[in-house]
């Protein structure tokens, strides 16, 4: 084994060594983010009923309201106008005068690009923020941006989102994959029973769309949650079960695996989200999922959400500069 085998009886953990993941003990808002202090109520969801009878569940381990979290979330919207109809000139410009108006939705606009055709709105957003969320408040505020510029737009009922970030599709699942030959274990006997909890999905193909009466989406996410304390999982039977239960927190939360690594001290998972879910919603669903079949509530309070497409946001600042 990796270092002495010994293990606290109550979480099962050994004290390690970081090993340069993302500290999510405290909150990193990288540039360009909008304020939270402006973002406007999202609704919540409401309990539920069946008859006389209260549906019972488990209370969670983990709420986001006091969790820090690292996030980098990049959000493209494209919208066209119906059928028959173009967009005017002036639809890029005024996109950006109204970048203010999606502040309080928890949306920053970073870069707007118009054609006769269509229009591509580049977003950075907090992590409350679900595609089908964004998708209606691009189109709901640009309508009412452009007939208060006199210059009223019939959007059509299809839109395309698509989530973008510095990495790549084949990056990010590479980089999940490689988790176990990069951490340097000193025992091979470990390193080699650490292979067993990295799994690759290859019937979750990231590149293809979810498909949905409103549009085509494509919602990558790379999660990573981090044992607090940095103690170290060596167990192999919990190890195992923090593997399977992120498979079994996927399917419940509508989300779909590409990639999954379960590290002694940390976890990974590349995944297709659920549209109607933001990635505050599925990462706590994780933290909860995954701390139950560990025992405890071994994770921080935090967690790292980032974005991915097999585009990088290199593609709309070329389109940007080409306008």
């Amino acid at each position: 084994m990796n270092g002495d085998s010994r293990e606290n009886t109550n979480l099962c953990f050994q004290r390690g060594k970081p090993a340069g993941e993302p500290n999510t003990s405290q909150v990193v808002k990288p540039a360009g983010e909008p304020n939270t202090s402006q973002v406007a109520a999202l609704p919540v969801g409401l309990s539920h009923r069946s008859g006389k009878s209260f549906l019972v569940t488990r209370p969670p381990l983990y709420t986001a309201h006091n969790l820090h979290p690292a996030f980098s979330l990049r959000y493209d919207w494209t919208g066209w106008p119906t059928d028959g109809t173009s967009l005017p000139p002036a639809t890029g410009a005024i996109a950006l005068e109204a970048a203010l108006s999606w502040e309080p939705d928890g949306l920053r606009l970073l870069e707007a690009h118009a054609t006769a055709d269509k229009i591509q709105l580049l977003f950075s957003a907090l992590p409350q923020i679900s595609p089908v969320f964004c998708c209606m408040r691009a189109k709901g505020r640009l309508q009412h941006a452009l007939r208060k510029a006199g210059l009223p737009v019939a959007f059509s009922r299809k839109v395309s989102f698509r989530s973008l970030g510095e990495n790549t599709t084949p990056d990010v699942e590479g980089y999940v994959r490689k988790q176990v030959s990069k951490e340097g274990f000193a025992d091979p006997r470990f390193e080699k029973i650490m292979q067993d909890f990295t799994l690759r999905c290859p019937d979750v193909v990231l590149s293809e769309p979810f498909e949905s009466h409103s549009g085509r989406y494509w919602y990558n996410l790379h999660v990573v949650l981090v044992v607090a304390g940095r103690f170290r999982i060596t167990n192999p039977v919990k190890l195992g079960q923090i593997r399977d239960a992120a498979l079994v927190t996927a399917g419940e939360s509508g989300c779909r695996i590409a990639a999954v690594s379960v590290m002694p001290d940390h976890v990974h998972i590349a995944l297709r989200g659920a549209i109607e879910r933001s990635p505050e919603e599925i990462a706590v669903s994780f933290q909860n999922g995954l701390a139950r079949a560990a025992g405890c509530r071994v994770w921080q309070d935090g967690y790292y959400a980032g974005t991915f497409s097999e585009y990088d946001l290199d593609v709309i600042r070329r389109i940007t500069k080409r306008s």
